[in-house]
C-alpha cells in the first residue's frame, strides 16, 4: 500500500517537513488500516467479507485524502518500494530515499500503536496470522506492480488525479489479490505488530517484502520503458 508522488521538479519545502511529512502521513495510513480492520472485524458478526469491505473502503478513502494533503510537501510516497523507484529515476536523492525509507517505517509503527490505542488493545503486538504460500507471494509482486504502474502513469498523464486514481486502485487491489495489497514494505513490517484483522506474521513478512521488491523493480523498468516514448503525431 501507498504509495504515490506528487513530488514537482524544484521541491519548495525543506527535507525536515519533507520527513515530517512522510512519518505523519505514514502513521495516519497505518492507524487507517489497523483501525478499519479492528473496527471492521467488530461490527462483522463473525463475516469475513464484511469486515474486509470496511477495512477496504476505509483505506482507499483514506489514501486519497493523505495523498492530496501530503503530495505537495513531500511526494506523499509512505512506501519504501516508491522512493526507491523514485530514487532509481533520479527524481529523489539517495540520501533523501534513504531518510524517507527510515521515517517511513517508524511512522508506520507508531500508526500501528495509536490504533491499537485507540481501540483499548495491547500496545505492543506479535501478529499470528500467516500469509504463506506461492500465491501469496505472487499477489504481492502483482499488488506491487500494479500500484507502481498506476502511480508512473497518473504522474504522467494525469497529476492532479494522482490521489483518486491510488486510492482506487488500492480499494480494487484489496479484492483482486490473494495476500489483499499490502504492496507496501513498512505497511509489512508495522502489520507484523498487530495481532488483529489485518495483521501478518513475522514469519510470512519477508516473503511479502521480497515480492514487493521484485514486482516494483518490474514496473519500474516495464513502464519507464512505456511511458518514455512520445506519442507519434
Amino acid at each position: 500500500m501507498s504509495h504515490a508522488s506528487l513530488e514537482p521538479p524544484l521541491q519548495p519545502y525543506d527535507l525536515a517537513r519533507r520527513l515530517a511529512a512522510e512519518t505523519l502521513g505514514a502513521a495516519l495510513l497505518l492507524a487507517i488500516v489497523i483501525g478499519s480492520g479492528i473496527m471492521g472485524e467488530k461490527l462483522a458478526g463473525g463475516n469475513t467479507a464484511i469486515a474486509l469491505l470496511g477495512n477496504t473502503l476505509a483505506t482507499g478513502a483514506g489514501l486519497v485524502v493523505l495523498i492530496t494533503i501530503f503530495g505537495p510537501l513531500s511526494g506523499a510516497h509512505f512506501n519504501p518500494v516508491v522512493t526507491l523507484v523514485f530514487a532509481w529515476r533520479r527524481e529523489v536523492a539517495w540520501t533523501t530515499a534513504l531518510a524517507y525509507i527510515a521515517v517511513q517505517i517508524l511512522g508506520a509503527v507508531l500508526g500501528v500503536f495509536a490504533a491499537h490505542a485507540m481501540f483499548a488493545e495491547p500496545i505492543v503486538q506479535i501478529s499470528t496470522k500467516l500469509r504463506d504460500g506461492p500465491a501469496q507471494m505472487f499477489s504481492e509482486a502483482v499488488a506491487t506492480f500494479g500500484l507502481i504502474g498506476a502511480i508512473l502513469g497518473s504522474i504522467r498523464f494525469r497529476p492532479q488525479s494522482t490521489p483518486m486514481i491510488v486510492g482506487l486502485y488500492i480499494t480494487s487491489a484489496y479484492w483482486f489479490t490473494a495476500s489483499t495489497s499490502f504492496a507496501n514494505p513498512a505497511v509489512t513490517l508495522a502489520r507484523a505488530l498487530s495481532d488483529s484483522f489485518a495483521g501478518i506474521s513475522p514469519n510470512s513478512a519477508p516473503g511479502f517484502i521480497l515480492a514487493q521488491l521484485v514486482g516494483a523493480a518490474a514496473a519500474a523498468w516495464l513502464f519507464g520503458w512505456l511511458l518514455g516514448g512520445k506519442a507519434e503525431p
